[in-house]
C-alpha cells in the first residue's frame, strides 16, 4: 500500500484532475495524470467500478495490485494520478504483465 503522503483525501481533491486533467488509454485501464505544484510528491488514486465486477474483494484486490506497482516505481516529479481500470481481465493478470501495462502508462504519461 501506499503511504499516506501519498494518496488522495475527499472526492473534491479528484475533480480536479478529472476535468483539466491528461489522459493516456490502455486495453485494459487508463490513466489520467495532471502536474500539481501545490505539492513536492506525487498522489494516486485508483478507480475500480462496479461494472469491472461485482465483488468488493475482487475489485480491492485489483487496487492493492495497481497500489504496489505505483510504489515501487520511481515517480518524478509532482503529479496527481488516477488509474481507472476498465476490464476485469487485469484481476487475473500475472505480476509482470500487470507491472509492464502500469509502467507503459506511466512512461507514456511522462511522468517516470
Amino acid at each position: 500500500m501506499i503511504t499516506k503522503t501519498h494518496r488522495f483525501h475527499g472526492h473534491n481533491s479528484l475533480k480536479y484532475v478529472y476535468t483539466h486533467g491528461k489522459q493516456v488509454r490502455g486495453t485494459a485501464m487508463g490513466l489520467k495524470f495532471s502536474p500539481n505544484t501545490k505539492r513536492s510528491s506525487y498522489r494516486c488514486a485508483v478507480v475500480v467500478g462496479k461494472k469491472v465486477n461485482k465483488s468488493a474483494v475482487v475489485r480491492n484486490r485489483i487496487r492493492r495490485r495497481v497500489y504496489e506497482i505505483v510504489r515501487q516505481t520511481d515517480i518524478k516529479g509532482a503529479y496527481d494520478l488516477v488509474f481507472t481500470i476498465f476490464h476485469e481481465d487485469v484481476a487475473g493478470l500475472p505480476a509482470d504483465k500487470l507491472s509492464a501495462a502500469v509502467s507503459q502508462l506511466l512512461e507514456d504519461a511522462k511522468v517516470t
